[in-house]
């Protein structure tokens, strides 16, 4: 577990710019369960590659002209019950932080694992997800 005194200026970063964050198990449900619309889901993380290339890449995307419904967070090593839970519903991926997937009518229809995010520009991790937000939003 990290300190949440630590973690606070990198959920804020999602946070404050409209991502809602999930703290437990029957708030992800409620998020990803839903059996209508899009929501993005950014699986968050005090790495490197999550503050250089995962979160600005996410926030930049959501700025494309069809974007998601709803958009959440959880944050590894920080909200234990949430992201377990988040991991359940991006099967058969296994667990990887940072992530990010899109859900269409409760469905899991995208997801980007660390190998996609790390090493890769958060433009490019934009462009990724502009292009399935304009086919699944």
């Amino acid at each position: 577990m990290y300190p949440v005194e630590l973690t606070i200026p990198m959920a804020k970063d999602l946070t404050s710019f409209g991502f809602t964050s999930l703290t437990n198990a029957d708030e992800v449900n409620a998020a990803l369960g839903a059996t209508e619309g899009t929501a993005l889901l950014v699986v968050n993380s005090v790495c490197g590659c999550a503050a250089a290339n995962a979160r600005p890449g996410a926030k930049m995307a959501t700025q494309n002209e069809k974007a998601p419904d709803n958009l959440y967070t959880v944050f590894a090593g920080v909200d234990r019950e949430a992201v377990a839970t988040a991991r359940e519903h991006l099967l058969p991926y296994p667990p990887s932080s940072p992530a990010i997937g899109l859900f269409k009518d409760g469905k899991l229809v995208h997801f980007l694992e660390r190998h996609h995010i790390e090493g890769r520009s958060a433009e490019i991790i934009a462009e990724n997800l502009k292009m399935a937000f304009d086919r699944y939003c």
